[in-house]
């Protein structure tokens, strides 16, 4: 979910076409998430194959990273990894909502409501074990870098877009402006919505906010994090001010009536301003393994043979244009 930062942005639209030559580090727990929510049966259960396995991920990453690749736009996937201790209880907050919403989901399949039922299933989600390591053999066999991230998978994106090892990252979170990406992608799909692709750049936010980057941090941290319940009713806007005014959460607490538990606030700083991060990883894209791909998706998990085939080919095609190493 990340910090409610939408208020205080001003994103520029951007087209796909806009991408070519880029790349992008792409936060892989957002991104299959959406997958897993999106791509649905219309009682709102999850693409399966025929042993039952959930398959919509599977979907969603290989048809639009295959497309993606023909459009000479370059996704590098960054998966999570141990997440922080304070993180905790928003975790659990969200396994208490997806309990709630799989009750609800199965209420309205009961009763025949298909709408309700898809709307609660899309919220029954979730990134198992399972399903983050098939991505990463399906990766693995596509021939697309993916990095392991210490910690946060946005803090490792936002690291590898500062290094220029990829222009922007691609995540639907706020987030990754507080770890530092100086260019984050929202709504990113390839097909038309209602929902254009934005853009949003970190130097012109806080030029914008007249803000530095660790008065950005601190004005998330009265608004509530991840890792913080931040103040009561203050939102984003208020946050802006009240940093303009006192420069930081502790001159705040100090001097408003605003109160939250400040032990953590030093923290909480730490983790998006100095994260911890992956510093050596390879981003070298490789030539798919097309026999072992058709095996894993149409043997395993029953893909259309004629439709993966065209996808693998996409890929191939593109390596067949130039050294696979030099284009990437």
């Amino acid at each position: 979910m990340g910090v409610k930062f939408k208020d205080i942005t001003n994103p520029d639209t951007i087209e796909m076409r806009e991408l070519d030559g880029k790349i992008l580090t792409v936060d892989a727990s957002n991104l299959i998430y959406k997958f897993l929510t999106t791509m649905r049966q219309g009682d709102g259960s999850p693409l399966r194959d025929l042993n039952g396995n959930i398959t919509s991920h599977l979907n969603g990453i290989m048809f639009q990273t295959s497309t993606l690749i023909d459009l000479n736009i370059k996704p590098i996937y960054v998966f999570d990894g141990k997440a922080p201790i304070l993180k905790k209880k928003t975790q659990q907050e969200r396994i208490e909502v997806k309990k709630e919403s799989e009750a609800k989901y199965l209420k309205a399949k009961e009763v025949g409501d298909t709408e309700k039922a898809r709307k609660y299933a899309a919220r029954t989600a979730q990134l198992t074990h399972e399903i983050l390591e098939s991505s990463k053999k399906l990766l693995e066999l596509m021939g697309v870098p993916y990095v392991e991230s210490i910690t946060e998978g946005e803090a490792q994106a936002a690291y590898m877009a500062k290094r220029s090892d990829a222009w922007a990252v691609v995540s639907q979170d706020y987030d990754c402006l507080l770890f530092g990406a100086p260019r984050v992608i929202r709504n990113f799909r390839l097909t038309k919505s209602n929902y254009e692709m934005e853009i949003i750049s970190l130097q012109k936010t806080l030029d914008e906010l007249k803000l530095t980057q660790q008065e950005l941090v601190d004005a998330a941290i009265l608004v509530g994090t991840d890792f913080n319940e931040g103040c009561y009713g203050v939102g984003a806007k208020t946050a802006i001010k009240l940093i303009h005014e006192y420069k930081n959460v502790e001159n705040v607490l100090k001097n408003t009536k605003y109160s939250m538990d400040d032990s953590n606030v030093d923290e909480i700083r730490e983790i998006f301003l100095n994260p911890q991060i992956q510093e050596y990883y390879d981003t070298t894209f490789k030539k798919p393994k097309k026999d072992e791909l058709m095996d894993f998706l149409c043997g395993d998990h029953d893909f259309d043979e004629v439709r993966t085939e065209h996808a693998i080919a996409k890929i191939q095609n593109k390596c067949a244009q130039t050294n696979l190493e030099q284009w990437f």
